[in-house]
């Protein structure tokens, strides 16, 4: 058996030992002294929030399918073990070997939520790897990332060599190639980065020289090196059916976020939702084939013994083939006592026989997720949901037995006014309204309407990174008064009111949007301590506003400024396929409270099409030749 890096004295002092130890099912164990590439693949979270990502899975297995590299996994420890760590001076290991991450070729560092910046250097830090990318040697690892957060790596590029911008399924062969080659020849790590920068998809900050103007945005982004693009093209999977997923995932010893099989149906949504990022990152949607999925679903419960199957997808209800995927897997599954865990579905009849089927309706409560309280903010942000179907959907609902309706909503979207905000209040009103029409013999006890908002931060990317965002004042004079509304209800008895803490989120729109002059604040705020952002019994705002402070970095900058048109964006040499005109015309068409189609029922234009496959040629094709 392996020696653990961490003493058995240590084990019992921390909580949940098992984060450190590795050993999981699935695990894999490959010979280190036979491979020519070590990659650490990092989850900047506590293990049991990395362990529930599917991203990680996939990499994982597909690292591991080659005979020259051994893929290893690390997660931020745990504050106890931080400490411990620290004192101790032990360093930072891969959970497969327990060897140090320093002695890797590659460190991987997943970039899922703004707020693990700090665990970033946290990692790093206990790792000995110094933490600019100007300051390691060829001794030390490459430092790479990946992920949504990477679609504008700006506030982080001083940390990281390079980063791959898209779907890790297409160019990291080329990738570990060239580590290879590189390695073989003899060739230093600044060899080793000229040569990737010329493939496609892959991003080095060092190669780029940023200018800005006397108002503080940025004038120019140039390449200063001969193998740097003018422009980073997202790389992106076109044959999802035919590609790498984890038949045998890892399924840790202690319970994770997410304790279930996942079955990832589709990639990209039609949809065309204006504040989603994701929405428009991964465009053009690209299917799975049915009975793939069914494959894997069989093959994945087999290897993990999981009691639970869970399909992801941004958005189900449009995914061609989920009646027929989802009665078979209540078929094939239920029998044993394997839950189907649904995804959110639009609420309709074939929604509502699948829940009664596979739920408790007792015990279960219905999600509808309208985001904003009047029809005119919905067609701003293109949600294309009327109240007429949320009140029919919530109807039939109650109808079929249930009697819990969770509501999810944002405050502070663009063109947002105090109208639209009480119409949280009153459609919350008007669903609980539904239910008392129906005789009360008839009824499943009270009404339980619960109405959830978050504070909306713009995102790069999306038609509303135009726009400004909301004060943390005006976000808390926005959620007193819709708590005020609430009460004014008449059934206000049958409506729980819950939000979200605004600070939070003005540092999550800092980051979004912010340039290479706040990487200072985040090297700084760790340094004063902040690690585990994302929890928030851990988040310190004042030590966040005294690292702004100190550093120059003017809050409403990069938070409540309206952009120019013409302004360059820090995220504006990626090309993600969808064009910036495309994006401008649609935070037109919401200034105007215009709908735009999603793509099934017309091309919008939006360039995704550039990809040459998925739902822009697959439903705008006619003989061959695409209409868009």
């Amino acid at each position: 058996m392996k020696k653990l890096a961490l003493s058995d004295e240590i084990l019992l002092t921390i909580d949940k030992p098992a984060r450190y130890i590795g050993n999981e099912v699935n695990m894999v164990v490959k010979d280190k002294e036979k491979v020519d590439i070590r990659f650490c693949m990092c989850f900047p979270d506590v293990y049991e929030v990395g362990m529930s990502h599917l991203g990680i899975q996939i990499l994982y297995d597909m690292f591991n399918q080659r005979e020259d590299t051994y893929c290893e996994r690390v997660y931020s420890p745990w504050t106890d073990l931080d400490k411990i760590m620290r004192e101790k001076n032990i360093p930072l290991f891969a959970l497969e070997s327990q060897d140090p991450i320093k002695d890797f070729d590659f460190l991987g560092i997943t970039l899922q939520y703004e707020m693990c910046y700090t665990n970033i250097l946290q990692i790093l830090d206990l790792s000995g790897i110094p933490i600019y990318a100007k300051d390691r040697t060829d001794e030390d690892p490459i430092i790479i990332g990946g992920g949504p957060c990477s679609y504008n790596p700006e506030p982080i590029a001083d940390f990281f060599d390079m980063f791959y911008i898209g779907e890790g399924e297409t160019v990291y062969d080329q990738v570990l190639d060239a580590y290879k080659e590189n390695k073989a020849a003899g060739g230093s790590r600044a060899d080793y980065l000229k040569r990737v920068a010329q493939i496609e998809g892959i991003y080095v900050p060092a190669f780029y020289d940023v200018t800005y103007k006397e108002d503080g945005t940025i004038a120019s982004m140039t390449p200063n090196n001969e193998f740097a693009k003018d422009k980073v093209k997202k790389q992106i999977v076109m044959n999802v059916s035919d590609t790498y997923y984890p038949r045998k995932p890892l399924v840790p010893y202690i319970k994770s976020i997410q304790d279930r099989v996942v079955l990832e149906i589709q990639r990209g949504c039609i949809r065309g939702c204006r504040f989603c990022q994701a929405g428009m990152l991964y465009r053009p949607t690209r299917q799975r084939d049915v009975d793939y999925l069914k494959d894997l679903a069989k093959d994945m419960i087999e290897s993990t013994g999981h009691e639970e199957i869970s399909l992801s997808s941004l958005s189900s209800s449009d995914y061609d083939k989920l009646q027929e995927l989802v009665y078979y897997l209540i078929d094939e599954f239920k029998k044993n006592g394997v839950n189907i865990s649904l995804p959110s579905l639009r609420i309709d009849a074939f929604a509502l026989d699948v829940m009664s089927k596979v739920q408790d309706i007792k015990k279960s409560s219905l999600t509808f997720a309208p985001e904003a309280g009047s029809q005119r903010l919905r067609d701003v942000i293109n949600k294309g949901l009327s109240e007429e179907v949320i009140l029919k959907g919530a109807m039939d609902a109650f109808l079929a037995g249930w009697n819990k309706v969770k509501l999810y909503f944002m405050l502070g979207l663009p063109t947002e006014t105090m109208e639209d905000i009480e119409g949280i209040a009153t459609i919350s009103d008007k669903i609980a309204r539904e239910y008392y029409t129906i005789p009360k013999e008839e009824r499943n006890g009270k009404a339980q309407i619960t109405a959830s908002t978050s504070f909306f931060v713009p995102k790069p990317f999306t038609p509303f990174q135009w726009s400004r965002m909301v004060t943390r004042e005006e976000f808390g004079e926005k959620q007193r008064f819709l708590n005020g509304k609430m009460k004014e209800q008449l059934n206000y008895k049958s409506i729980r009111y819950n939000w979200h803490d605004a600070e939070v989120t003005i540092l999550e729109g800092i980051f979004a949007r912010g340039d290479r002059k706040i990487a200072k604040s985040i090297y700084d705020a760790y340094q004063k301590g902040c690690i585990y952002d994302a929890w928030s019994e851990y988040f310190n705002y004042k030590t966040w506003m005294e690292v702004f402070e100190e550093n120059g970095v003017d809050i409403a900058f990069y938070t409540s400024r309206e952009r120019s048109e013409d302004e360059i964006f820090p995220w504006d040499f990626i090309d993600i396929g969808v064009t910036k005109k495309f994006l401008r015309k649609e935070y037109e068409h919401a200034i105007e409270e215009t709908v735009t189609p999603n793509c099934k029922m017309s091309c919008s234009g939006c360039g995704a099409a550039a990809f040459q496959g998925g739902i822009c040629f697959e439903a705008h094709t006619d003989n061959g030749n695409i209409n868009c």
